[in-house]
């Protein structure tokens, strides 16, 4: 989605009579894109993605037999085995798609989803889904209603979800986009070359700091998203980046080290004050226990986790194992 937003203010600034296709429910069609929405204008032009272009047609022939003054229109699509094959998806599957007119999505979410903020949008269909309503709602908002605290539950796993709600008012279609995790990387070396280019492949953010002053000061200027990936072996760069890190509410923070390091910056950290609450929120050693060796291996373990950690899953870590570290 985010992806569309200069699309959006563009064909928006033109006039034109455009629609933003996403989906409502879905079934099958294997591992996708949580965040796959299409841009249709009356034209018949397509941007974005949305099932590997199988229903760009049928969306476009949907968006051109919009009734005036409908505000919105949910269209049942499926793929069968054969199209999924071709269209090199997973497997097939069934979907309800919304169509929405360009003019009734907010402006203030395409900027903010062009500036990289963490926001969501809440979308209400009326009865028969004539009409809809879309409100933004920003990471940190209070929630007002039931929508609004899903928003807020979507934006909290900083991961691109959705969610339909149902009541006694209809549908209503949640959809977060959080700022991308932004990794602070503690240290120089192979492994933060290796753990940055993985997180590139997630799509996420990454810079790597050399002493513990960058690495505060990159947490505090990326609070939201930020997430502690410590190398550093140092006493005078470790233990101040992790303290920092917890102080802010850091949802990630994790440091590299055997169990003696992983000991020794715990002692650091109690004579700095961090009480056993805070310390039980390191993860170190840290990643999950996939046997890693290699740098590239290591860095696989160790944004495993952090996908887990952000999604609230709870993946076995080398934390929670015992014994020697291989």
């Amino acid at each position: 989605m985010r992806e569309l937003a200069g699309t959006a203010r563009r064909w928006t600034a033109e006039g034109r009579v455009a629609f933003l296709a996403r989906p409502v429910t879905e079934q099958g069609f294997g591992p996708r894109d949580p965040a796959g929405a299409l841009l249709v204008d009356a034209r018949g032009e397509c941007v974005g993605a949305l099932y590997r272009g199988v229903f760009d047609a049928e969306l476009v022939a949907e968006a051109g037999a919009m009734g005036a003054g409908r505000t919105a229109r949910v269209c049942e699509v499926s793929v069968g085995a054969g199209e999924a094959v071709d269209a090199k998806l997973t497997c097939g599957g069934q979907a309800e798609v919304l169509l929405q007119p360009l003019s009734t999505v907010p402006a203030e979410w395409w900027e903010l989803l062009g500036s990289g903020a963490g926001v969501a949008l809440v979308t209400r269909l009326t009865e028969g889904a004539d009409g809809a309503v879309s409100e933004v709602v920003r990471a940190g908002d209070e929630p007002a209603d039931d929508a609004g605290r899903r928003a807020g539950e979507l934006l909290g796993t900083r991961r691109p979800g959705r969610d339909a709600l149902y009541g006694g008012s209809g549908l209503v279609l949640v959809e977060a986009y959080p700022s991308a995790p932004y990794l602070v990387i503690g240290g120089t070396g192979e492994l933060a070359e290796v753990i940055g280019a993985q997180s590139a492949l997630l799509g996420w953010e990454a810079v790597v700091v050399e002493t513990a002053a960058e690495a505060e000061k990159a947490l505090a200027a990326h609070r939201d998203a930020a997430c502690l990936v410590l190398l550093s072996h140092e006493p005078d760069f470790d233990v101040p980046a992790l303290r920092t890190a917890l102080a802010l509410g850091i949802p990630y923070v994790g440091a590299l080290g055997s169990r003696r390091t992983t000991a020794r910056r715990r002692e650091g950290l109690v004579a700095a004050g961090v009480d056993e609450a805070a310390l039980a929120r390191v993860h170190g050693p840290i990643g999950l226990d996939l046997g890693a060796r290699t740098p590239a291996e290591t860095a696989l373990a160790i944004c495993a986790e952090i996908l887990g950690v952000l999604g609230g899953r709870d993946a076995r870590g080398l934390r929670d194992s015992e014994g020697p570290l291989r």
